[in-house]
């Protein structure tokens, strides 16, 4: 039986945080770093949210938490760029994750950065990475859903991604 509507709302359980997270981690995504360069100087974060919209006109998305410190970054450059990593960057992405002592833009003195036509941080030996200026945000739940439009593309390295699976990444 296909239940719709208050009926099918008034049976909904209730998910509590950590059941969800668990839940999440069962799928695996591929891993990325997010970036943007404010006046701040280069921000980023491990994004593990992020995604296409569509390829006509070529949009991406991320979900960034209102407590990421790279969010007014993102903000106030109107860019972003989504840099998807090779099975090699667990480093890295354990680095932009919050783990290890560097923060901030410290953590682009490790790697090989360059820029695009936006500006933003993009990470030269990355499997390939998306250029985009912020065309919309939507604030839900304490998260920030930013969309850009690609206006930049890199080709990068090619080889295996690194995937993010359970809390940890696949071999």
């Amino acid at each position: 039986m296909d239940m719709q509507g208050p009926a099918a709302e008034s049976k909904a359980k209730v998910i509590d945080a950590k059941a969800f997270w668990r839940a999440i981690g069962q799928r695996a995504t591929g891993s990325t770093i997010v970036t943007a360069r404010s006046a701040e100087g280069p921000a980023g974060f491990l994004g593990l949210s992020a995604t296409h919209l569509c390829a006509i006109p070529p949009l991406m998305m991320v979900s960034i938490d209102k407590r990421t410190s790279a969010l007014p970054a993102v903000l106030a450059a109107g860019h972003f760029a989504i840099n998807f990593l090779g099975s090699d960057a667990s480093a890295i992405a354990d680095m932009f994750g919050g783990k290890g002592s560097l923060k901030g833009a410290a953590r682009f003195e490790t790697g090989s950065w360059g820029t695009l036509t936006t500006g933003a941080p993009v990470l030269m030996n990355a499997l390939g990475a998306m250029d985009c200026k912020l065309e919309e945000t939507i604030e839900r739940h304490g998260v920030c859903i930013v969309i850009g439009r690609v206006v930049d593309i890199l080709d990068g390295s090619g080889g295996p991604p690194l995937v993010h699976f359970r809390g940890g990444y696949l071999p």
